[in-house]
């Protein structure tokens, strides 16, 4: 069974002279921390993120997020024998893509405005040339940008931007 030792009385002096507002200034400071990271109302707090494409040929998106960047599929959705979309993973994230089906006119422009930043621990520059050796084209050079990433550019049949990045 454990034993507690005797507080020493140079530590139970010490605890002794602090003052009870400076111990109640204390505790509202702790209070107070703990409202600032929860925040009022509560923030949103999440363990994954999974965005989805709508894409124009599902069958060429799914052979370039599979062959080309190496994503293995875990899910596909099907309308009878076709295709409607899939779920992708690559490490701990989800990639989900879904076939125009055309509701919103054929001339819509995907991926405008939009990156996907991906985190990674391999190396990118060996990445780089396994992505080129595949087909992909990426856009640019692997690069170190100012923030103290190594990243890598690349643009989905759809024009989606994806940058995939290791820390320095």
């Amino acid at each position: 069974m454990a034993t507690r030792k005797p507080r020493s009385t140079k530590r139970a002096a010490r605890g002794a002279r602090r003052s009870s507002a400076a111990n109640a200034a204390r505790n509202a400071a702790v209070r107070g921390k703990q409202k600032r990271r929860r925040g009022t109302p509560e923030t949103l707090r999440l363990r994954g993120l999974e965005p989805s494409f709508t894409v124009n040929d599902i069958e060429r998106s799914l052979r370039f997020y599979t062959d080309v960047l190496g994503f293995i599929v875990i899910e596909e959705m099907t309308d009878g024998e076709v295709l409607q979309g899939v779920l992708l993973q690559a490490g701990v994230c989800r990639l989900g893509l879904s076939q125009d089906d055309w509701a919103k006119g054929r001339d819509r422009s995907k991926g405008d405005g939009m990156r996907i930043w991906c985190k990674t621990a391999q190396d990118i520059d060996a990445l780089a040339k396994r992505i080129t050796a595949a087909g992909g084209q990426l856009d640019g050079e692997p690069k170190n940008e100012p923030w103290g990433v190594r990243a890598i550019s690349i643009k989905d049949p759809d024009g989606f931007l994806l940058s995939i990045y290791r820390d320095k």
